[in-house]
């Protein structure tokens, strides 16, 4: 009985061995791979070059050789009739040397006081002064860190300003009072220039103000940007000669393409622009120029970053959609008779099921189970719609 239990034993022993040896040959002959279904997203992104246009204002007077003193700093925004900069007078440097040593004695009383002034306007100008001395830390280019230099400065002093204002301590009174009379007299005579629109304030002027407007969209053409000479990604430098106001709620950016889908865009279409790592914004296309199979492109943004006002010419990704749900390598779908589906692996139990694919990509696509409303469209029957499996977040699929 012993010797018959051994023998059984055996040969069930040998014929599991002989099943996992052929089901190992089977997997290496030919291998199943999985796919666990997560959800995520697709896009259509294109790299591509674009020429900034904004609706700009340059503001510029008699004395333009004297230099520039601002009174509102870069990148403030300003109301239509503003003062906005003035021209330095012949006197000024030997005022302003004097100023400033005002301010610096006014600072170090203002640095003893053991209850420090403030007031609203104070605390509004001490945001705006570490907002920039934080971005300053991200900074490597000297003209960039030259700019945000003087425009701390200038805050700091308007900030002094304020607290002499509100201080109850008579000596700093009394400098306070001395730094608007030298003040006074700098305004003497001196050249005044106002905002003539609502926007924001720059200095950054290159000469195409005039050129790069919404009156010359239809000029736009590949040939015509590239004449324009501009290196991409250079930072508009400061003028010591003129400012300017710029439309803060919208601008436009003309890219040239020849790609598919830049070549089947159409007027009135929303994508989404990259300008940078932490920038997407939405936007609109407003003009398409055609010229040697190639099309220009332009772009309509509601918002005005700092960005796109500090250059001309940037790298930007166009992203023509983007979709998010549940995704799966292409290779897991099967196509018959115009339906696509896919093999869920539960527990080892194979399933074939219907779905419906939303967006596809040359490596990925998004899909999702259908409606019964769907179905019914598509001419399934009612025992199969009432047997249907939908697809979830996490199932196994096979990839063929």
């Amino acid at each position: 009985m012993k010797k018959s239990k051994k023998i059984i034993l055996i040969i069930l022993v040998s014929l599991i061995t002989v099943y996992v040896i052929y089901a190992m040959y089977l997997l290496i002959v030919n291998p199943v791979d999985t796919y666990i279904i997560k959800k995520g997203t697709l896009s259509q992104e294109e790299a591509g070059i674009g020429y900034i246009i904004r609706n700009e204002k340059v503001i510029k007077g008699e004395n333009y050789e004297n230099g520039i003193y601002s009174i509102v700093s870069e990148g403030e925004k300003v109301a239509n009739g503003e003062s906005i900069f003035r021209y330095y007078s012949d006197s000024e440097k030997e005022i302003t040397k004097q100023i400033n040593e005002l301010n610096y004695k006014i600072q170090e009383l203002l640095e003893k006081e053991e209850n420090k002034p403030t007031s609203a306007d104070i605390k509004s100008i001490e945001n705006q002064i570490e907002e920039k001395l934080v971005n300053t830390r991200r900074l490597n280019n000297i003209q960039e860190i030259d700019d945000y230099k003087d425009s701390i400065d200038s805050l700091t002093s308007k900030k002094i300003d304020f607290m002499g204002d509100v201080t109850t301590n008579s000596e700093i009174k009394q400098l306070v009072g001395q730094k608007k009379a030298y003040q006074e007299q700098l305004k003497n005579g001196a050249e005044y220039k106002k905002a003539e629109m609502s926007g924001i304030v720059s200095y950054r002027v290159d000469g195409l103000e005039e050129e790069l407007t919404e009156a010359n969209f239809s000029n736009l053409t590949e040939e015509y940007l590239e004449n324009l000479d501009i290196k991409t990604g250079q930072i508009v430098a400061i003028s010591n000669e003129c400012g300017k106001i710029i439309d803060n709620f919208k601008c436009y950016i003309a890219v040239t393409t020849d790609s598919e889908e830049g070549m089947k865009a159409e007027v009135g279409d929303s994508v989404q622009i990259r300008i940078s790592d932490k920038e997407k914004l939405d936007a609109e296309i407003t003009q398409i120029n055609e010229e040697s199979g190639k099309r220009t492109i332009i772009f309509k943004l509601n918002q005005m970053t700092e960005n796109l006002m500090n250059h001309r010419k940037i790298a930007v990704d166009i992203i023509w959609w983007d979709e998010s749900g549940l995704k799966v390598p292409n290779q897991a779908l099967i196509e018959e008779n115009g339906l696509n589906y896919v093999i869920r692996n539960r527990a080892g139990v194979q399933t074939k099921i219907l779905v419906k694919v939303t967006f596809k990509t040359d490596k990925f696509s998004i899909i999702k189970s259908y409606e019964t409303e769907e179905l019914q469209e598509l001419g399934i029957s009612e025992d199969e719609i009432k047997n249907y499996k939908k697809i979830n977040n996490y199932d196994e699929v096979m990839l063929q």
